[in-house]
């Protein structure tokens, strides 16, 4: 049997005025999930503990089937394992954001945490030439993809940095950075190279985009996961545009698979990734096949662009996938890792809604996939990470 987990990255919200009190997820057209929850299982799983923040690092790590409040060491590390660093156990590693900030004082504003969703080749020399001009002994920079990138502080975690909560600059858009400047002054090293690292982006010759500073958060030991096909007794494989689920791939010694066109935004490359995602079923088990573009519309608060992102799941994604395997043994996850509301710009903890599509699943008979929906069925897994454990025994794959 052939097992594909579908993710719609941020899919769930909440209803707006704009859209008739409708959900994003209500108001997208998806007749292909409404065909699978109607035809199988539905309800809803707590993918973020909630002593933990509502991060896709987190809830990706649960999806996958891995306890983030026992694996989970920060974002940073998981897409250092995306690019394969070589880290010393001591090292602490950075995401590091590309940002647009009003001005880098107590009283500015974060504008925008992507710098106009900058294209990774305007980002990677920008910054290659914070490596040249600031890397030493105690800092490397690594260029990662589009506004996404990797500080590496070595020997960091024996330091009071390792503790230092800097907010996700996803998580202020539009709102103030006196508190994480604040934070931040308390490790001077960092803070004078947050402010040395502006005055290369004013450098016109090196920096023509949006982004005036860098933002160093979600930092943690390297991360290290157990073999997935160990764990599940699955040949599996993760396809996404983002670093993130790569790292979790790579660290679980998953195949990872990059798909060219793939961008994490409404213009990702559909096609490629159903092609990818098929090929790869042709000799294996299971692929985890990830969407980021309903998370990266909820975050620029456009209801409609989400509606559309959420659309063209089911469209190019879902629906591909099922014609292509209608002959064949197979099963069937489809859920989001977490709500990115469109009022709110950012994740929230709410648990998510899922279908589980195939063998000893009885038919809900409810003909639409929404938030509501599934929480209807009374279904609720507290613990997200079983989710993939409560699907494999419901299949009969374990």
């Amino acid at each position: 049997m052939k097992l594909l987990y579908l993710i719609a990255d941020g899919m769930g919200g909440r209803p707006l005025d704009e859209l008739g009190g409708k959900t994003t997820m209500e108001a997208a057209h998806t007749p292909n999930m409404d065909e699978l929850a109607k035809t199988g299982v539905m309800g809803r799983a707590q993918t973020v503990p909630g002593t933990m923040p509502p991060g896709s690092d987190v809830a990706n790590m649960a999806l996958l089937g891995f306890d983030p409040a026992k694996y989970h060491t920060g974002r940073g590390p998981i897409e250092a394992a995306a690019q394969g660093l070589e880290l010393d156990p001591d090292d602490l590693v950075w995401r590091l954001n590309l940002v647009t900030v009003s001005k880098l004082t107590i009283d500015g504003h974060m504008r925008d945490y992507s710098s106009g969703h900058i294209a990774t080749e305007v980002s990677t020399p920008i910054v290659e030439a914070l490596q040249d001009k600031l890397g030493n002994d105690m800092y490397t920079f690594y260029p990662g993809v589009q506004y996404r990138h990797l500080l590496v502080q070595h020997g960091g975690a024996l330091t009071d940095d390792a503790g230092l909560l800097i907010s996700p600059p996803h998580d202020i858009t539009d709102k103030p950075i006196k508190l994480d400047l604040r934070t931040l002054s308390r490790s001077p090293f960092l803070w004078d190279l947050v402010f040395e690292a502006k005055e290369v982006l004013d450098d016109r010759s090196i920096n023509r985009s949006r982004a005036n500073t860098i933002w160093p958060w979600g930092q943690g030991r390297p991360l290290i996961l157990p073999d997935f096909k160990e764990t599940y007794g699955l040949s599996g494989a993760v396809i996404s545009a983002v670093d993130l689920i790569k790292g979790l791939g790579n660290a679980s010694n998953m195949t990872v698979i990059d798909v060219e066109g793939a961008t994490g935004l409404l213009d990702t490359n559909y096609q490629g990734k159903v092609d990818a995602a098929l090929k790869f079923l042709e000799e294996n088990d299971f692929v985890f096949v990830h969407l980021e573009g309903p998370d990266e519309c909820g975050h620029g608060g456009n209801a409609h662009e989400k509606v559309e992102a959420i659309s063209r799941f089911d469209a190019r994604v879902v629906a591909p996938l099922r014609e292509a395997l209608k002959d064949q043994d197979t099963a069937w996850i489809v859920t989001c890792d977490h709500f990115t509301p469109i009022a709110e710009r950012t994740h929230t903890r709410d648990a998510v809604p899922f279908i589980l599509n195939g063998p000893g699943c009885e038919p809900s008979g409810i003909d639409t996939f929404s938030e509501q929906t599934a929480d209807s069925t009374g279904l609720r897994l507290d613990n997200g990470f079983e989710l993939l454990e409560f699907a494999l025994e419901k299949f009969g794959m374990k």
